[in-house]
This record gives structure tokens, C-alpha cells and sequence, in this order.
């Protein structure tokens, strides 16, 4: 029996048709991992979402932002000395990502001690990320900020003196202006932990010219929840401080303890540290709360791919 011209023209296509509908199934079936898979978090240059906020922990920062993705943050610090009132001092941070790597920052920081508060610095930051994500080892972002001191200094840097033994002055000094230089380094490893390092050095340029220098990292890793929401690990950081009279004298100041954060929906997350204190010039206790909120857009269904996936 002879077939019709239009039979013998579609045969050959409708024998394909089998292996056409398998293929689309397989390329379903990989789309729908990819989507469902990971860190509800828009991933910055194919970054993993837990370092494309801009903080990784309450101590460190990591990386860039996403294009046009607005970070907001409230940031509480209180630190427990070994004698002395406590300090408490809280910061409102506003970041946006920009192309090519960038990003700009600005800072309000407010601080509370002995009965007595106010503004203390209004800071404005910019970062920029080498290359893309895992072009180069650890990831180096730089990091700059300018401090305009607005308040008056309630306490010097380190412990207070026991009450009773302040010195007499003729008034409270004002708060310095002053900059600070980072290089900021993270790294995730075996697609499970995520690291964080940051080098920084800070200079005030006026009174008694303080200079800060040290380090901060975190390592953290996510368990139980499903999307990365629970990460816990541990935070610590060293500082070196001198004024213009103590250069030989430094203060030393190193603390470490337990970090977790909590994602209390795609874009906000809650991280707390609890520091203790291991040197005599550092506190007692520094605890850390931030709460953070992400503004932008966001990929297909505010999913990110699997860090197996990234870069590829």
C-alpha cells in the first residue's frame, strides 16, 4: 500500500517525536532542580546568597551587592566591661549595589553610655569586587570609609575607668573625624561553609589621632531548615589601638564566640553574636544584633541556583 505524500513528508518528524519529549522532560526535570534548590537569595555575581548581602556576620563584611539591590540594616552593638558602665550603640546602614562591582553605603551611628547619648558618626563607605565570583581565590573586595565625627566622645576606646576615677576635663572632647581602609575576603567551601575575613585600618585625623588596625572572620554554615534559613558558626575579631603618646603601648583586644542567623523570610534575616572577651583590654562581653532587609530585583521566582550550578 502506498503511502500519501503527506505521510511520507511527516513520517520522519513524527519518528523523532519520542526523543524530542524525552529531551524536553530531562531539560524540565533540570530546570525545576535549579530552581528549588539553594539560597532564596538573589546571588551577586555568582555568589552564594549568604555572602551577597553585603554582611556576612555581624563583624564581617563580604563582597558586593547585586546591581540595584538596596541593603538596610539595624545594627545593635553592647558591650559588657569588666568593670565600668556598658556601652550600647546603635547603627542604621543603608547599602546599594551598583554594575560592574561597585557599591556605595552610608552609616548613622548612635551610642548610649552612662546615662548619657546621641549621634556620634555619619560614615559614607564605597567597595569594589576584583572579578566575579571564584575568578580569583578568596574573593578580594576593597573597601573604603570616611567618618565625619558629629558628637562628643563619651568614653575612650577600650574600657572605662571604674566610676569615681574619670579624669577632669573642661568638657567632652569632640568625636574625630576619621578613614578606614578594608580588604575584605570570603570564600564558601565544599558548597557548605561559608567564610569571611576582613583587614582593616582605621586613622583619626584630629585629637589624639587614633589608629586602629586587626582583623575579623566568621565561618557559618547552614542546618536543619530547609534554603539555607538557619546558619550558625563562630565570629572573632582582634584590634590594635594606639593614640599619638601610646604608639609603643598598644591596646589589645580580641574576642570570639558563637554567630547564627536566622532568614525570617526571603529578604530579611536576624544574625546575633555573643563575643566574650579573651584579652584584658577587651570587654567582658560584646553581644551583636542585626536585623536586614533586602530591596531589588531578584531572579525567576526569587530562587537562586545551587552552588554547584554557579558561574556556569
Amino acid at each position: 500500500m502506498q503511502l500519501s505524500p503527506v505521510k511520507r513528508l511527516l513520517g520522519p518528524l513524527l519518528s523523532l517525536a519520542p526523543l524530542f519529549l524525552s529531551t524536553t522532560s530531562a531539560s524540565a526535570q533540570t530546570e525545576e532542580r535549579v530552581v528549588v534548590t539553594g539560597d532564596d537569595v538573589t546571588s551577586a555575581y555568582g555568589a552564594p546568597g549568604g555572602l551577597s548581602r553585603s554582611r556576612s556576620a555581624p563583624l564581617t563584611t563580604a563582597y558586593v551587592l547585586p546591581p540595584w539591590t538596596w541593603y538596610f540594616g539595624e545594627i545593635y552593638e553592647g558591650d559588657a566591661f569588666r568593670h565600668g558602665f556598658p556601652d550600647h550603640t546603635f547603627t542604621q546602614e543603608v547599602e546599594m549595589g551598583l554594575p560592574y562591582r561597585f557599591g556605595v553605603a552610608a552609616e548613622a551611628q548612635l551610642e548610649r553610655f552612662n546615662g548619657g547619648g546621641g549621634f556620634q558618626t555619619v560614615s559614607l563607605e564605597g567597595r569594589y569586587a576584583l572579578a566575579d565570583w571564584n575568578k580569583i581565590p578568596l574573593n578580594p573586595t576593597l573597601f573604603a570609609e570616611y567618618k565625619f565625627g558629629v558628637g562628643t566622645i563619651r568614653h575612650e576606646e577600650g574600657p572605662p575607668p571604674p566610676p569615681g576615677e574619670e579624669e577632669e576635663e573642661s568638657g567632652p572632647p569632640k568625636v574625630p573625624d576619621a578613614y578606614e581602609f578594608r580588604l575584605l575576603l570570603a570564600e564558601d567551601f565544599s558548597e557548605r561553609v561559608e567564610w569571611a575575613a576582613n583587614l582593616f585600618f582605621e586613622k583619626e585625623n584630629t585629637g589624639d589621632r587614633g589608629r586602629e588596625w586587626g582583623f575579623a572572620q566568621s565561618a557559618t554554615m547552614p542546618i536543619l531548615l530547609p534554603h539555607e534559613q538557619l546558619k550558625v558558626g563562630v565570629e572573632m575579631e582582634y584590634k590594635n589601638f594606639t593614640v599619638k603618646d601610646t604608639r609603643g603601648d598598644p591596646m589589645h583586644s580580641f574576642v570570639i564566640g558563637p554567630t547564627a542567623a536566622f532568614r525570617t523570610s526571603k529578604n530579611t534575616r536576624f544574625d546575633v553574636s555573643t563575643l566574650f572577651g579573651c584579652t584584658a583590654d577587651a570587654p567582658a562581653v560584646q553581644v551583636f544584633a542585626i536585623f536586614s532587609f533586602l530591596l531589588g530585583p531578584g531572579q525567576e521566582q526569587g530562587a537562586e541556583a545551587p552552588v554547584s550550578t554557579r558561574n556556569r
